[in-house]
């Protein structure tokens, strides 16, 4: 998987998708790895491994577990309404176990009111306390797709970015937005650049430094090479 994006100039992989099956959510249902967290966190680290092989970064999501509500947050704002200690000690100890080995990490568009009233990707309080401070994560943070319904409680997208940055995500994406040749990309570099320089949000040298060590390390083999070295031959013959 890793040498194959790689061969198609995909440096980094927003994978391993860490929520649980709990049964009930569409949106995750078998794009989870198992419903218990040991299994999951165990193939997540095989895949991670992998990646690692292929010398592509990897980013586990969606912090701390999209897997136990029904809504899907690409239409609506799920609510989970469990309480801090139930969600660590199940949905959120992937995050704990691999937290040295995560290159990244992308939180939820869900709110978990039992801890913050804001989706986890705006609280400062599981980004910063929670993530950093009690499961150790020293990696990078994206946010989730600012395009997202569930990100519209913060308001424009623009708000949405900077609500995301200030709560500690080192950076926010905006997918599917390649109509009108990018203007809602270009739109948002813009806002955000205003926003640094009338003082409303500022970017800082830590940030920075986990943003570079995202980047690959080693060139990708080409397509046509990729095709015919043993190792990737020898994956091939090993797959079902």
């Amino acid at each position: 998987l890793g040498a194959e994006l790689r061969a198609c100039g995909v440096d980094l992989g927003f994978t391993p998708v860490l929520d649980l099956d709990h049964g009930d959510s569409g949106v995750i249902g078998d794009r989870a790895f198992h419903r218990d967290a040991r299994v999951a966190t165990l193939l997540a680290k095989s895949l991670m491994h992998g990646l690692l092989q292929a010398g592509m970064a990897n980013c586990g999501k969606h912090f701390p577990g999209h897997g136990f509500v029904k809504a899907d947050s690409h239409v609506e704002v799920p609510v989970d309404k469990r309480s801090l200690k139930a969600i660590l000690a199940d949905d959120a100890k992937p995050y704990e176990w691999l937290s040295t080995s995560l290159a990244s990490v992308m939180p939820a568009h869900v709110i978990y009111p039992k801890v913050d009233p804001s989706p986890a990707g705006f609280s400062e309080r599981w980004l910063k306390h929670i993530l950093r401070g009690d499961l150790g994560f020293q990696g990078a943070i994206f946010s989730d797709d600012l395009s997202m319904a569930g990100a519209k409680v913060a308001g424009s997208t623009l708000d949405g970015a900077l609500a995301a940055l200030r709560a500690g995500c080192d950076l926010v994406l905006l997918c599917n937005q390649s109509v009108d040749g990018g203007e809602a990309v270009d739109a948002l570099l813009d806002g955000l650049m205003s926003a640094a320089q009338a003082g409303q949000w500022q970017p800082d040298g830590d940030s920075e430094a986990r943003r570079l060590d995202l980047l690959p390390l080693t060139p990708p083999l080409p397509w046509d090479e990729l095709m015919h070295q043993p190792a990737y031959q020898h994956a091939l013959e090993t797959l079902p």
